[in-house]
């Protein structure tokens, strides 16, 4: 199974919703990495470990067992506008995106570092792979 299968299997799996939510749910991660404000996934990696994650950051990058996140801990970190602005694009509540998230971010990052570290090129990487992520949730949510 490769990177993609295995980050929109766990997107089916673990976090609570439909499947077009949860598609929405993992595109607003993309969309997270994505964002230059964010900066990538080392950036997002920086923010989490600023925000008091560094030790639940440090697992999903190793290639030990990833330590939970609570919903609150990512609300906390990333802001309640930010969390609240996702959850108003795609018509959900607060508590299911924090939720969804804390289901979905640590095994994206622990994806995204299959080698227990952040690769050099991560964010060339990703841009990568997110165009064939969203083909495949376009295909599974539609």
């Amino acid at each position: 199974m490769g990177l993609l299968d295995s980050i929109v299997d766990v997107m089916n799996t673990q976090a609570g919703g439909t499947a077009g939510t949860q598609g929405n749910l993992l595109t607003s991660v993309i969309g997270m990495l994505n964002n230059p404000e964010i900066g990538g996934l080392s950036g997002l990696v920086q923010k989490l470990s600023a925000g008091g994650l560094s030790e639940h950051v440090a697992s999903w990058i190793g290639t030990g067992a990833n330590l939970p996140v609570s919903a609150d801990q990512l609300q906390a970190v990333l802001g309640s506008s930010f969390v609240q602005d996702i959850a108003s694009k795609l018509g959900i509540n607060v508590a299911d995106v924090s939720g969804g998230l804390a289901s979905l971010l640590p095994t994206v990052i622990d994806k995204l570092t299959p080698d227990g570290q952040l690769p050099d090129n991560a964010n060339s990487l990703l841009e990568q792979g997110l165009a064939g992520l969203i083909g495949m949730l376009g295909n599974q949510t539609a």
